[in-house]
């Protein structure tokens, strides 16, 4: 066996094992007559695997030795099986022994237990070729992206208040999000976390779906069924730090070993977590291993990348003096820096359609940009300057929005500067925040208007799109991960009407090319009118590749206008899309009959259509191609 890991040893030591699963943890003989564990572990005096076979117990049949210079133990141990629980003994250079849960485990227990156990995964037969096939052949960049995200631990529960299994949920979820329109999911962390409250994020079994909600294959179950019914699977995915638990890679040998040496680089102090030592090699291979596991063996179809403004600066949530500046005299951590665009480029190497997608906070330059231009590497970043402006505009009263015009409007300076998604995320939703149906002012009837433009403004503005759990249902409370969204809110009427909207508005976004054919240039954006902030009122058209165009008309004022011009070509137009309909719970006010347009310029067009723009509502128009008029003669011509 020493030679037939000699390579792998080797390559997990110089950073570029991107396999390493394959090495290390527990892996049962092809013959069955026991099992193989290695662990890296270098500063160790002696490893032990002990487990329900030895009664936790250490004993000679179970020590390992070495097999790399570098740190890797290794042991053989005869009818060890699948479903047997074990750890590692490991006595530190100070002669300490602690217990650890395996790194590389399969499986693991959850919660309070943290044995790992022993797991195959190679056996389930997967279903989706269709799927994978399909994905290969479709561009993302320009194809429809609309992104439920949901934390599998309060989307449903059980009556008994127990959690449904991966298996058990898939069938409601899959018919939840197909009556949605929603092109993926989002599952927030499945990997094994020993904390709730911790939402996922603090990860302490990264090849391990957290055994709360089922088996290995489960999930594999679930992935399966989203893709054989057309709907892609993210995964949230954290490798910027890890909990400080006893069990996990928390100083793994007795030394500080998946983290930093130095205290000021390793601690994060406002999540109570380690930072992984992006300058060590084998943490590159463990982190890039892992993220190539759940596209390979779980077919992820994109990867959404935690907390990377927190790997990228050397200061993040630190006070002056508690830093040190790199060797260049900046804030930026080059370690790290080298590490992500590592990671970008292996997953991309060996999966060219999967989407990396940072969650990075700051202004950044490049973040989705290739490597090999200077950038970071990702594909898809999330759009957090769009966010963080809409709401506070959102939350302002319309009367006093006119002070805040820029917020609707400066996101356009910057929007194809990155491949974007608009986010409505988890996190804007708690912590005080208040649901994004809760943060809406004024009386009952508007704030569910004023979610309504909210939404249809985010399918009209360049990006893809992604929304939290609950929206759907005008959730009026923050989210709570220790309970199931309020579906009963679907029993009151404004609710109701709120959801139908939401899954007409998403299948409008699908069967509308215009809106994300082009999300990434110029070429599929143009200004109609961005100035007009007295009226709280913007205009603007998307246009597909075909030259196509949809124009959104945009009050986010309580006030309706009557006769509101804006420029337009020559033409007779229809509205398509009122999000004031009676059925959507608005007064039902718009522009019901063709419009035609008239002479006179504005906007710098020759010509201009009047309209109705109900109050707190977006309007959708599009030219009659068969109605459309001559500039040459003014006469009415058939298009075909």
């Amino acid at each position: 066996m020493k030679n037939k890991n000699e390579l792998p040893s080797y390559l997990f030591h110089q950073g570029t094992n991107y396999y390493s699963y394959k090495l290390l943890g527990a892996h049962i003989a092809e013959d069955n007559s026991g099992t193989f564990f290695r662990v890296w572990a270098p500063k160790a005096k002696n490893v032990h695997v002990v487990g329900d076979f030895s009664s936790w117990q250490k004993n000679s049949s179970c020590k390992m030795h070495l097999i790399s210079t570098g740190g890797v133990w290794e042991v053989f141990i005869p009818q060890i099986q699948a479903g047997q629980l074990y750890k590692y003994l490991i006595e530190t250079a100070k002669g300490q022994e602690i217990y650890k849960s395996d790194p590389f485990a399969f499986s693991s227990q959850t919660q309070t237990e943290t044995a790992s156990i022993v797991c195959n995964i190679s056996n389930y037969h997967w279903r989706d070729g269709s799927w994978m096939d399909f994905k290969k052949s479709i561009n993302l960049y320009s194809s429809p992206l609309n992104i439920y995200e949901l934390n599998m631990a309060s989307w449903r529960k059980k009556e008994d208040g127990n959690l449904y299994t991966y298996r058990e949920i898939a069938p409601e979820l899959i018919k939840h999000v197909k009556e949605h329109s929603f092109t993926h999911i989002e599952l927030m962390p499945v990997m094994e976390y020993p904390f709730d409250g911790s939402w996922g994020y603090q990860v302490s079994g990264y090849f391990a779906p957290t055994k709360r909600f089922g088996q290995p294959d489960d999930l594999k179950y679930l992935i399966d069924e989203c893709h054989m019914n057309g709907i892609g699977v993210i995964l949230d995915w954290v490798p910027a730090h890890f909990p400080k638990d006893a069990h996990g890679l928390y100083m793994f040998d007795g030394s500080c070993l998946y983290e930093y040496d130095k205290e000021w680089l390793r601690e994060n102090k406002g999540w109570g977590t380690h930072k992984f030592d992006y300058g060590k090699t084998e943490v590159h291979s463990f982190l890039i291993s892992n993220a190539i596991f759940w596209i390979e063996e779980y077919h992820a179809d994109g990867l959404r990348v935690d907390a990377v403004s927190s790997m990228l600066y050397l200061d993040y949530d630190k006070k002056p003096g508690e830093w040190v500046p790199n060797i260049y005299g900046g804030n930026e951590n080059l370690e790290a820096i080298e590490f992500i665009k590592k990671l970008n480029e292996t997953v991309f190497r060996l999966h060219p359609h999967t989407m990396m997608i940072a969650e990075e906070s700051t202004a950044w330059p490049m973040v989705t940009k290739p490597v090999y231009l200077g950038g970071l590497g990702f594909n898809f970043k999330w759009n957090m300057g769009w966010m963080n402006d809409i709401l506070e505009y959102m939350e302002t009263d319309p009367f006093f929005r006119k002070y805040k015009h820029k917020n609707i409007t400066f996101s356009l300076h910057y929007a194809f500067s990155e491949n974007f998604i608009l986010p409505l995320s988890h996190d804007e939703v708690v912590h005080g925040k208040k649901s994004i149906l809760g943060k809406m002012p004024g009386p009952y009837e508007e704030k569910f208007a004023s979610v309504r433009v909210l939404l249809a403004f985010m399918m009209a503005h360049p990006g893809k799109k992604l929304n939290f759990m609950g929206y759907e249902i005008g959730q009026f409370a923050e989210w709570d991960h220790s309970k199931e969204i309020e579906w009963f809110m679907l029993n009151y009427e404004y609710h109701r009407k709120l959801n139908i909207y939401i899954k007409v508005l998403n299948d409008f976004y699908l069967n509308n090319s215009e809106l994300w054919e082009i999300d990434y240039s110029w070429d599929g954006f143009k200004w109609i009118s961005n100035d007009d902030y007295e009226q709280n009122i913007i205009s603007f058209k998307r246009i597909n590749k075909s030259g196509n165009e949809l124009i959104a008309v945009v009050n986010f004022s309580s006030t309706e206008r009557h006769q509101y011009m804006i420029g337009a070509n020559e033409g007779t137009y229809t509205e398509v899309f009122n999000t004031n309909a009676s059925e959507f719970g608005g007064t039902g006010s718009g522009n019901h009959s063709t419009i035609v347009s008239s002479g006179g310029s504005i906007h710098g067009y020759d010509s201009h259509i009047s309209l109705t723009v109900p109050p707190l509502s977006v309007i959708f128009l599009k030219m009659d191609k068969k109605n459309k008029i001559n500039k040459t003669g003014g006469r009415v011509y058939e298009i075909s």
